[in-house]
């Protein structure tokens, strides 16, 4: 294993403070209970908290900010934040219009933030994202897992917030943007965990894993690597099959890394899923390729897709300034 770090131990700590100083003009960090806040909260509005284990950088860290997140929790590297990070985090940010906890789907996660949850004593609602399709509902575990769909949700409730959306109406749009949204993704390699010090799971040289989760959770199937125009058609079909869009419809189209892929080749992936809704009739009219949800150093990337209607084409439109997005 070869990483940057001192103690792999103190490496999220650490990162926080280096994120910290590296973005002081748009966030504050609390070291203990630690997680990261807007520097200047916006007291008026429903108040946005997310979290989850580091390592899938800028997820979700770097979108606090006008627009965005209020406040967000570091767990450790693949492990859920615990209740008291999300329940100072909360405490610092929220106002009487409350708050609104955005969960991806994972037991962990699920779990903590219930029970920061069963302890608030301000009004509060969930979301729970689930828009990885590589998972049917009922096979794996609890359900689908949250990947990135959890950024889509993130900016377009974020925005509703801001401009003052109470918190029924937030959590019916989070709900919302949720079900229009789907997700697969596919790697090529492992990554490792800095604590760990081996990879997270063993695949060779010519193989890639279909439908990875962002922690390396094994997907629909190992396959032979392949060209992209084909593995793109491999994710997009179930991916359109969920979503349920029709000959017209406008989407969004946002490619991810994982960490360890170029852009160069991000962008390849882009053109060739935007061929394939281009036959489907669809008309990807808004688009985000990056990294913004990763899995460390893995070699892969994800697809999502978002069915669009006006309203939610504004709200992706509108001003966020986070260190991570800026429209």
């Amino acid at each position: 294993m070869k990483k940057f770090t001192n103690l792999p131990s103190d490496l999220v700590y650490e990162a926080a403070l280096g994120f910290a100083a590296a973005h002081s003009n748009l966030v504050a960090l609390n070291e203990d209970p630690l997680f990261v806040r807007r520097k200047a909260p916006n007291r008026s509005k429903v108040a946005l908290i997310s979290g989850g284990g580091s390592g899938h950088e800028p997820l979700h860290i770097g979108f606090v900010g006008e627009g965005m997140l209020d406040a967000a929790c570091p767990g450790a590297v693949f492990t859920s934040p615990t209740p008291n990070q999300m329940l100072a985090a909360a405490r610092a940010v929220a106002s009487d219009a409350g708050v609104l906890f955005i969960v991806k789907n994972y037991a962990g996660d699920v779990m903590n933030f219930q029970m920061a949850m069963d302890m608030m004593d301000i009004e509060y609602a969930s979301i729970l994202v689930n828009d990885d399709v590589s998972v049917d509902s009922g096979g794996h575990g609890p359900g689908r897992r949250g990947v990135a769909g959890t950024v889509v949700v993130e900016k377009i409730v974020g925005a509703a917030a801001e401009q003052g959306m109470d918190l029924a109406a937030c959590k019916r749009l989070a709900d919302k943007v949720n079900a229009c949204t789907a997700s697969m993704g596919v790697a090529f390699t492992s990554c490792t965990v800095p604590e760990a010090g081996v990879a997270t799971f063993e695949i060779g040289p010519d193989e890639m894993e279909v439908g990875v989760g962002i922690h390396g959770e094994p997907g629909r199937r190992r396959a032979s690597v392949r060209p992209a125009a084909e593995i793109v058609d491999e994710l997009m079909t179930p991916i359109l099959k969920d979503v349920a869009a029709k000959a017209g419809d406008e989407v969004l189209l946002f490619v991810n890394g994982l960490g360890g892929t170029p852009l160069l080749e991000q962008y390849l992936l882009y053109h060739e899923a935007a061929q394939r809704l281009s036959r489907e009739g669809l008309e990807p009219v808004r688009s985000l390729v990056g990294n913004y949800t990763t899995s460390l150093e893995m070699q892969g990337a994800s697809i999502t897709v978002t069915v669009l209607n006006e309203e939610l084409k504004s709200l992706w439109d509108a001003r966020a300034v986070t260190p991570a997005f800026k429209t």
